[in-house]
Formats: C-alpha cells, sequence, structure tokens
C-alpha cells in the first residue's frame, strides 16, 4: 500500500513537473515487527535513514525523544557557556533576561512533540535551569527549589505540562487545527466536571502511551469548567495557578516547586 502510494506521489510529481529531490528522500523504518521493505520513488531506491530532523525536530526510528533533548540541551548549554564567560557582572538582573531571550527557547521549542518520559531526560534538560542558576553568585549556595523561588521561576517540567494543556485548548477550540482524529470526545453518564472531556485510548507502548493526544487527555478532563470555557488563549492561561498545576500533576510533579505567584506567567 505504502509504494502504491509512493507510486501516484512520484506520477503526480512527473505530471506537474515539480519533480522530488531523490537525494533527500529517505525511509525511517519504525515498530518492532516492521520488515524493513525497501521502497521505490520511479527506478530510485529510498535509502534507511535512522533519524531526521523535521523543522527542527528530530525524529528517531525508536519514537523517543532522548536524540532531540541531546542536541537541544548541548546547544542550550553552548549558549549558557557564552553568556557566563563573557558576563563578568552576574546579577539576577542581567542573567536572567539572558537565559529567557537566548537559551530557555531552546528548551521550549516544540516541547508538545518531544515532551520526555524518562526520568533520565527530564534531568538532563532540568540541568540546564540548574546550572543558569548557579552563575548568579547571590544564590548559588541556595537549594535549587529555594533559587526557583527567588528568581520566580518554575521548573522546566512544569512548563511543558502547562505548554501542552495551552496547545490542548487551542485544539479543542480550533485555534489550531491538526490532523483529524488526534482526540476524541468523550460521552460519560456523569454530568461532573466540563462538557468537553477526551477519550483516554489503552496504549501498550510507551511511546503510544506518553503521546501528546494521551498524556495530556486525563488533565484535560480534570480541569474546572471556568477554565475550559475560557474565551480566549489568554484567558485560559489566566486560569492555570501553581495550585491548578499542583493539583492537576498531582504525585508525578510532588517535588516541583512554584513560584509564588498566583498565575504561573510566561516569563
Amino acid at each position: 500500500m505504502l509504494q502504491s502510494s509512493l507510486n501516484a506521489l512520484f506520477r503526480w510529481s512527473q505530471d506537474w513537473q515539480m519533480l522530488f529531490n531523490l537525494g533527500k528522500c529517505k525511509v525511517i523504518h519504525v515498530g518492532y515487527n516492521n520488515r524493513n521493505e525497501t521502497y521505490y520513488m520511479g527506478d530510485h531506491i529510498l535509502t534507511t535513514s535512522e533519524e531526521e530532523r523535521d523543522l527542527g525536530v528530530i525524529i528517531h526510528k525508536s519514537l523517543k525523544p532522548a536524540h532531540q533533548i541531546s542536541q537541544i540541551t548541548k546547544k542550550a548549554n553552548q549558549v549558557l557557556g557564552i553568556i557566563a564567560r563573557n558576563m563578568h557582572y552576574k546579577s539576577a538582573d542581567i542573567i536572567l533576561p539572558l537565559y529567557k531571550s537566548l537559551v530557555r527557547p531552546h528548551l521550549d521549542y516544540c516541547s508538545q512533540v518531544w515532551n520526555p518520559y524518562y526520568k533520565k531526560d527530564i534531568i538532563q534538560l532540568e540541568k540546564v535551569q540548574r546550572r543558569m542558576t548557579r552563575l548568579i553568585p547571590a544564590i548559588r549556595d541556595y537549594p535549587y527549589e529555594t533559587r526557583l523561588k527567588m528568581l520566580n521561576l518554575s521548573t522546566l517540567e512544569t512548563r511543558r505540562f502547562r505548554s501542552d494543556l495551552i496547545e490542548m485548548f487551542k485544539i479543542v477550540k480550533e485555534i489550531d487545527k491538526p490532523t483529524h482524529g488526534l482526540f476524541t470526545k468523550a460521552y460519560y453518564s456523569s454530568t461532573r466536571g466540563h462538557c468537553l472531556k477526551m477519550a483516554i485510548t489503552a496504549s501498550r507502548v510507551n511511546c503510544r502511551k506518553f503521546f501528546f493526544s494521551n498524556r495530556i487527555t486525563k488533565a484535560w478532563n480534570r480541569l474546572p469548567s471556568a477554565a475550559v470555557e475560557s474565551k480566549s488563549v489568554i484567558s485560559f492561561k489566566s486560569h492555570l495557578s501553581a495550585a491548578m498545576l499542583r493539583h492537576l500533576m498531582g504525585d508525578y510533579m510532588s517535588h516541583a516547586p512554584f513560584p509564588d505567584s498566583h498565575i504561573l506567567s510566561d516569563n
């Protein structure tokens, strides 16, 4: 079936004279029981690749985010090293804006796609922010949780969880329109909770269990009606207080520090 689709695509490109660069066309074989078939475009045999980058995100044949996380932490640490070497006066007023504008975007970009579920990957990402807080001499000797509170920051894991909820809101409200069928509306007899609950799909493997549409559904279903029925993204964000996120994440994030402010801002 896949080969017939490739044949049709190749004929279309010839008919419309929009030829593919066949040297850049690759095949990634996904799944333990994959037979690793050989595929063609015209007379050209497509080469096999273990990983490819698409829009800045590395997709590995295992569908695990470890390779993506390794690359972004390496880049973020390089930028953080440049800041550390060139800033002689390292106060919070200087280091924090530089971190937010130059380092953290590498750690946040497209996190809904590669959000890690192995503890080693979560810790690897968090080490970057931990290193940043230690650059500030005035708070260097405090525990990490205390340093975050003093800087009014949350953990990166908390930011990723919040980003998942915001993206879920955009999809439900059709602000973002991904592939049809990503979510299925649940029809429960219980009247408790809001009316936009989604069905949770049973999963056998981790890459599916922790995929965006599965990992965020339970938390989304537990949101209060006032948050889900928000008229805009800004209004929805205003409902995501630190206390609410702590309640939704439960024991999974019981160790995570939260800022003292009532609202978790984008800062």
